[in-house]
């Protein structure tokens, strides 16, 4: 990868011209305008021809019915229910701690307070079914939804020639997944944002996807809520001695991986550190299944900055504000109050990115493209929605009246103020 050595005031520039979400492609948004029509007018009927179209598949069936999630679960390997099982067991323990509850207040003489939480009726999951499979993604999406109180869970995934993926449908029995759908793309986002004679229309939407996927979600929210428009995945890297370069090179190349325009970064004050990671990159990329995709990321999108120190290189990070952060230095929890702008913060030398994609608990579904400043990982929060509520006595409001009285007339809405005033006139 590139290693960039300039003054921290440049290398701040450098960053902002870097950071950006999916860009706008006209052709891209006009064709998931079509898409998002055909499949509101026409239903299933336009869902089946753009999965003939572009996933090259006859359906006879857009649903999944139970026995086919049972015996792909049957069929999996137990190795992988027993992944899953912990995931899920993890993933359970840390989402609790994000249950938010009701409130009521009525200290204040005559008057009551306070807002109620409760679940979303229903939530729609998207599970990409492109070069990677990703079981693992479907707990971290439907596990927080179940905690929240969910009632209805609606999971679509393009249809594969070769049937879906058996780890798949394992990993949505085990989450919870009330109903499956083999639809993928820009209609896949239609179908549950509208619904069709066969899929149910939904609340909200989640989940990560291509390019179509998430223009189409960008397109529908306001019709449904989404979690966020997730760009690439990306990994930063904080390292300084003795961080081991074979295990940075390895963990950059865990996120690099996924897409040639992933995002894998490497800032440090050391540049023996920064050559020695990238030979390590040079060499351990060559050997990797996805060599292809993981090169090009680094060509595309990877860089290693050289700063003076590490006080230097946490301010140049949150600049970037990666979806996955490493802090791999001495001590390294006693920098976290240093860091901002992060999806998902892994601290120390063995919290290696992956444990956080699969086991750890925290959720891996992250604010991407420099997002993370204002952007928060999915979890329990993002299925539930708040109703205000007030009550007031004749006495209560008899001694607030004057001043609703005198801001209504301010904005120029008498009938605000009348309302008030019939109450005692």
């Amino acid at each position: 990868m590139e290693i960039i050595e300039k003054p921290l005031e440049d290398l701040l520039k450098e960053v902002g011209r870097r950071n950006s979400l999916v860009a706008n492609q006209p052709e891209v948004e006009q064709t998931v305008r079509d898409i998002i029509q055909d499949v509101a007018q026409n239903g299933d009927k336009a869902i089946m021809q753009y999965e003939k179209k572009f996933d090259k598949v006859d359906l006879d069936s857009l649903k999944v019915s139970q026995d086919d999630i049972d015996v792909a679960y049957n069929d999996t390997p137990q190795d992988v229910i027993d992944a899953l099982e912990l995931a899920k067991k993890n993933i359970t323990s840390f989402q609790k701690m994000e249950v938010e509850t009701s409130f009521m207040d009525a200290n204040q003489k005559g008057v009551i307070r306070g807002e109620k939480v409760e679940p979303l009726a229903a939530v729609g999951v998207y599970v990409p079914g492109g070069t990677a499979a990703y079981p693992s993604s479907i707990l971290m999406n439907v596990i927080p939804a179940k905690i929240a109180g969910v009632k209805k869970i609606v999971m679509v995934t393009p249809p594969q020639k070769d049937g879906l993926n058996k780890a798949v449908l394992a990993a949505a029995k085990i989450s919870g997944v009330d109903e499956v759908y083999t639809i993928g793309g820009a209609q896949a986002i239609a179908a549950i944002a509208f619904g069709t004679e066969t899929v149910p229309r939904v609340d909200k939407i989640t989940g990560p996807g291509n390019i179509f996927v998430a223009t189409a979600k960008k397109q529908v929210f306001g019709q449904v809520d989404i979690d966020m428009i997730a760009g690439p995945s990306e990994i930063g890297v904080i390292a300084t001695s003795p961080a081991k370069p074979k295990q940075v090179a390895a963990d950059l190349l865990s996120q690099a991986e996924h897409d040639k325009m992933a995002r894998p970064i490497l800032i440090t004050d050391e540049k023996e550190l920064a050559i020695n990671v990238n030979n390590e990159l040079s060499k351990q990329v060559d050997t990797l299944p996805r060599r292809e995709i993981a090169q090009a990321a680094m060509d595309n999108e990877g860089f290693i900055a050289v700063v003076d120190d590490i006080d230097d290189a946490f301010t140049l990070m949150n600049s970037v504000a990666p979806e996955h952060l490493e802090v791999q230095v001495p001590n390294a929890v006693s920098y976290l109050n240093q860091i901002q702008n992060a999806g998902s913060v892994f601290l120390g030398f063995y919290a290696s990115e992956p444990v956080g994609d699969y086991v750890a608990g925290p959720n891996h579904i992250l604010p991407t493209g420099g997002t993370a400043r204002f952007f928060s990982p999915l979890g329990v929060q993002d299925f539930v929605k708040r109703t205000q509520f007030v009550s007031y006595t004749e006495d209560a409001l008899s001694k607030e009246a004057k001043a609703i009285t005198t801001l209504a007339r301010v904005e120029g809405l008498e009938a605000h103020a009348r309302a008030i005033e019939s109450r005692f006139n």
